[in-house]
């Protein structure tokens, strides 16, 4: 058993609180008291006083979770920092099994009538609930309705030898802010909280359920979803389980902490800048952020509904690259172009119809000229190329382009009314914005644009995508032929402590852009790995304050067992062919493992 924390008392909390200002930190108060200070923090520390939707919300979480009490581990010291193993510790043998499997298994073993849904989705909720106990990653839970839709699938296939879908009994994890009929869609807002119950669900929850998913919990997003780290003044903070300390990423960090945790095989996540990426990365776990319009995007709640200058897309977070195809096929099985005008009637093409040439040709973006990444990202790079060139494909080099002009663009295009509408909801419901809600604001224009005023900017959109296509395809003149992909980092480092994050520009470049984008894993950090000065060699001049404030990050010791993940990016519209290479990035790095270890 994990070594007990000392937990503060509700009364002791709550005497606190009476005294506190925003923004102060309060000790967290046990959960198994009813507190007005129940929102956890990485450190064991609550953002106060906490708003009465806080209250409210906390209070209700915790009833559901005293339903599963005896699914829930006993309270762990705020520091032990790497409770990635915790979550599945209580489970059996076959269950162990069951959660260590990707979808495209589950949902085989599933119609191959090895496993029951019941039994899958009830390994995934154990789970699940000890992730929430252990990240505070979880929103909105309804397990028993994921069970009871279980029994409904279960029955059908005894009685028909048949799955209803694809996905039949593959539990999936839905982000808040997407629609599931008849839940919550706070969306990180006091303002929004108990006042926008979807009525229905949005198109991907749709395709999902009649494709035979079963739902039963939504996840975390930070205050305005703008955001690279997950916290919000209704939920607290939520942490990145392979060391607390670290944040998961966002604005999609509940889905990355609960995949990683083993609670959820497969999640549903959006992506504006980096917002499926970078907690993918940061948790381990693979990601895909699509062109506009290759996936369903209706029927999500957000600040920014109706701004079309920069546009998000949906896409799933799960535990391996097959698994982000077979997401894809099931929107495209359902003919996502009928229910949804936005999306595109290009049909999915799978592995046989997307042939590639047999020496692929990749380029390797080290440095985008703005802020460079931290050693372990650097080493990944080279790692990949190795393999990559050791397989026989051919590696160059990319040159940056218009990085910091792009973040300049991007930044406006984001805030064409200055930030305002974000500012309006914060005092719709009387609630101060968190630091990183802080920070991005704070690159928000100093007035809104005029409609005329727009029209500049977008046209300086078409201009960079321009110049993006012709520098993509100037890479033929090393080559023979344009690159086939980009490699790149996701991000300068890797999980970074809560509330520091300073540089979206190795993801937001594509989404200006509108090129398809995955992350996978390499790995996790060892600080014994990085022991020797030379090794973690940072420059000595930054170019930047930015890249000043990056450098000055870097410490083996704050990453400790943070995972390690790359950025492999395709053209436009391209998403199969990305996927199909991305395929032959992982073999080419495992046969170079191989033969490291024979």
């Amino acid at each position: 058993m994990v070594s007990l924390g000392a937990p503060t008392t509700a009364a002791a909390a709550t005497a606190t609180t009476e005294s506190a200002q925003p923004g102060d930190q309060l000790p967290l108060p046990s959960r198994d008291e009813t507190s007005v200070d129940g929102g956890k923090m990485q450190d064991g520390t609550l953002a106060a006083p906490l708003h009465e939707v806080a209250v409210r919300k906390q209070r209700e979480r915790e009833a559901i979770l005293q339903r599963f009490q005896e699914w829930r581990l006993e309270p762990v010291d705020g520091d032990v920092r790497d409770v990635s193993e915790l979550p599945r510790s209580r489970l059996s043998d076959h269950e162990r099994g069951i959660v260590t499997s990707d979808a495209t298994r589950i949902v085989q073993q599933i119609a191959d009538g090895a496993w029951t849904a019941v039994e899958v989705v009830t390994a995934f909720a154990k789970v699940a609930v000890a992730a929430q106990d252990l990240t505070n990653c979880l929103t909105e839970i309804f397990i028993e309705e994921g069970i009871a839709r279980a029994q409904e699938l279960d029955e059908h296939f005894r009685a028909t030898g048949t799955v209803v879908g694809p996905l039949h009994g593959l539990p999936v994890s839905i982000k808040d802010h997407i629609l599931l009929k008849g839940r919550d869609t706070s969306t990180g807002y006091t303002a929004w909280a108990y006042k926008t119950v979807a009525d229905k669900d949005a198109v991907v929850v749709d395709v999902l359920r009649r494709a035979g998913a079963v739902f039963y919990v939504k996840t975390a997003n930070p205050q305005t979803l703008l955001s690279l780290e997950t916290n919000n003044n209704i939920y607290g903070t939520t942490s990145n389980p392979f060391n607390r300390t670290l944040s998961p990423g966002g604005s999609s960090g509940g889905e990355s902490a609960l995949i990683s945790s083993y609670g959820s095989p497969l999640g549903v996540g959006t992506d504006i800048g980096g917002s499926i990426r970078i907690p993918a990365a940061w948790c381990g776990l693979y990601g895909l952020k699509g062109s506009v319009g290759r996936l369903p995007h209706a029927g999500l709640l957000g600040s920014h509904d109706g701004m079309d200058n920069i546009v998000g897309c949906v896409g799933p977070l799960a535990r391996s690259a097959r698994d982000l195809a077979l997401f894809c096929q099931v929107m495209h099985a359902a003919d996502a172009p009928r229910l949804e005008h936005q999306v595109l009637d290009i049909p999915w093409r799978r592995p046989p119809d997307v042939p590639l040439p047999p020496r692929l040709a990749i380029a390797i973006l080290w440095d985008d000229g703005v802020v460079a990444p931290h050693p372990p990202i650097t080493r990944a790079l080279r790692q990949a190329k190795a393999a990559l060139e050791a397989a026989g494909h051919v590696v160059v080099d990319w040159d940056p382009m218009d990085h910091q002009a792009h973040w300049d663009l991007i930044s406006k295009l984001y805030f064409l009314d200055g930030g305002e509408e974000y500012r309006q909801t914060l005092r719709d419901g009387n609630e101060p914005a968190v630091p990183q809600t802080e920070w991005i604001l704070s690159h928000a224009p100093p007035k809104a644009y005029t409609a005329a005023e727009t029209w500049p900017l977008n046209v300086q959109r078409e201009q960079f995508r321009a110049r993006l296509l012709a520098h993509w395809n100037a890479t033929a003149g090393a080559t023979g032929r344009p690159v086939d992909a980009v490699l790149c980092p996701c991000a300068p480092t890797l999980a970074p402590p809560h509330t520091t994050v300073r540089w979206w520009g190795y993801t937001s470049y594509w989404n200006l852009a509108d090129y398809p984008a995955a992350v996978f894993p390499m790995g996790r950090l060892d600080p014994q790995d990085w022991a020797s000065a030379s090794a973690g060699a940072q420059p000595a001049a930054p170019r930047n304050a930015v890249e000043e404030f990056v450098a000055a990050q870097w410490d083996p010791a704050t990453y400790a067992n943070a995972p390690i993940n790359l950025q492999l990016v395709g053209r436009r519209l391209n998403e199969e062919r990305l996927l199909a290479t991305l395929q032959v990035v992982e073999d080419s790095l495992a046969a170079a493992a191989k033969t490291a270890t024979a």
